[in-house]
């Protein structure tokens, strides 16, 4: 089974990669020579998400799915949210972002957050919602050179680590893509029995 994956995003491509089992075949837009950057003008995950997916089901006609993550602060409101990789700014990266969040984190020791992840599938048309969360809390200084964006100072329940001190297969056994990935396939293979 082929289906396009609607991200530009070189991690979240080998993340899922990685998840997903040999009979799905995953196409990037790279690879399907489909060279746009998706708008995300929406105020949340699940309607990102829909405008990713629905963008490339129309451009190609073919089943696809993309996906929105955010980190939820309990204490910031939910901050960054659906704001997360731009948190510090449009042109923003990953330090920036997370310099940001943990000034406005200070020294408040209530840091419990999540991690959510909203998959949009678009499949002969119709489109199938899946979530995947991963609670945990912010550390309060970076550790660890492994995945991106706020993986040095989130600290997933269950572990003292940081995802950042993880490889990608100890990141998956707690990973809220991997959770949401997890139905996608399930969703699928039942289609395709």
């Amino acid at each position: 089974m082929q289906i396009v994956f609607a991200t530009n995003n070189v991690h979240k491509i080998q993340e899922i990669q990685h998840i997903l089992p040999s009979s799905i075949q995953l196409v990037t837009l790279k690879e399907g020579g489909i060279n746009i950057e998706i708008p995300e003008p929406h105020d949340s995950l699940e309607a990102n998400a829909r405008e990713k997916s629905m963008t490339i089901y129309r451009l190609t006609g073919k089943d696809c799915f993309s996906e929105d993550t955010g980190l939820e602060v309990e204490t910031l409101g939910g901050e960054p949210g659906v704001k997360s990789a731009r948190y510090a700014g449009d042109q923003a990266n990953a330090a920036e972002n997370t310099r940001k969040l943990l000034e406005k984190l200070g020294n408040n020791t209530q840091r419990q957050a999540q991690f959510r992840t909203v998959i949009s599938l678009i499949l002969a048309g119709k489109e199938y919602q899946f979530e995947g969360i991963c609670k945990g809390r912010i550390a309060f200084t970076p550790s660890g050179d492994n995945g991106f964006g706020y993986d040095p100072v989130f600290i997933p329940d269950g572990d003292i680590r940081t995802f950042g001190d993880m490889t990608m297969a100890e990141k998956k056994q707690f990973s809220h893509r991997r959770k949401a990935t997890d139905q996608l396939v399930s969703f699928l293979q039942q289609q395709f029995k």
